[in-house]
């Protein structure tokens, strides 16, 4: 018998290889438009970079908050528009459609890959009887987890389309956790949060769940530490369900 009940993962970065597809995506996007204001307002061009720009103000957000933050740090103030906006208008959203239609034409073209290491460990999870989660803020969660076959290994998932359904708030408020937990019906303190980004370990810490679990693709560990990461690996084979565990019965045997 097992001292915790769920593992909830973030999918981009954590599962699927698609945080760098997403990091181009953006960059593409900003590139454009910061030429376009650089042409029409005769603002001096800095392009987006993925260690500054997408990391501190994108990743892990919501794609319209992702958008919001960004701009705000360049000083840019553009109307907020609305979801249905068209991804050519100069607008919050339009901007994040924008984003979106290049992020589907590179998955179309290069396909979802997975990280072996984490889908060995969700087999393991499942096969001692932990309910598996994913929460992400992607609203494409469906479709790429369909498209790299893996699709059948989650019970539930809260993205970007249900959050947007139920009013959650994007991380690092840790609603989207909550709701994973809800939904398989476990304790927030028994569930596991996998997370790679700042902004998602920060949601595990401020949720108060067993453990919030950081993986340091970015070469980020303590920032990730920092942000409220119980513990940090580089990659999940580093890690093993019987070490998880333990950090439960430790964590139980402290209270």
């Amino acid at each position: 018998m097992l001292n915790f009940d769920a593992a909830i993962f973030d999918m981009d970065g954590v599962i699927t290889r698609t945080a760098v597809v997403h990091s181009s995506a953006w960059k593409m996007m900003f590139d454009e438009y910061l030429h376009f204001r650089e042409r029409e307002h005769t603002e001096p061009f800095r392009e987006f970079t993925h260690t500054v720009d997408y990391l501190s103000f994108v990743d892990g957000r919501p794609r319209y908050k992702g958008v919001d933050s960004f701009l705000r740090s360049r000083g840019i103030c553009i109307p907020f528009g609305g979801p249905g906006d068209d991804a050519t208008k100069e607008t919050v959203c339009g901007l994040g459609n924008r984003k979106n239609e290049f992020f589907n034409r590179v998955l179309e073209e290069e396909g979802v890959g997975v990280y072996d290491s984490t889908i060995s460990l969700i087999r393991e999870l499942s096969r001692k009887d932990v309910r598996v989660g994913v929460a992400t803020s992607s609203k494409n969660c469906s479709l790429i987890l369909e498209k790299a076959g893996i699709a059948n290994l989650f019970e539930t998932y809260v993205d970007g389309v249900v959050s947007a359904e139920m009013g959650l708030k994007g991380k690092p408020e840790p609603d989207i956790f909550i709701a994973a937990c809800e939904n398989l019906g476990v304790e927030y303190h028994r569930a596991m949060i996998v997370e790679d980004a700042v902004s998602g370990v920060q949601a595990g810490a401020k949720g108060r769940f067993g453990l919030t679990l950081g993986v340091a693709r970015e070469g980020n560990a303590q920032e990730l530490r920092i942000n409220g990461a119980d513990l940090v690996v580089n990659d999940l084979s580093e890690i093993s369900v019987d070490e998880i565990n333990n950090w439960f019965v430790m964590k139980y045997a402290e209270k």
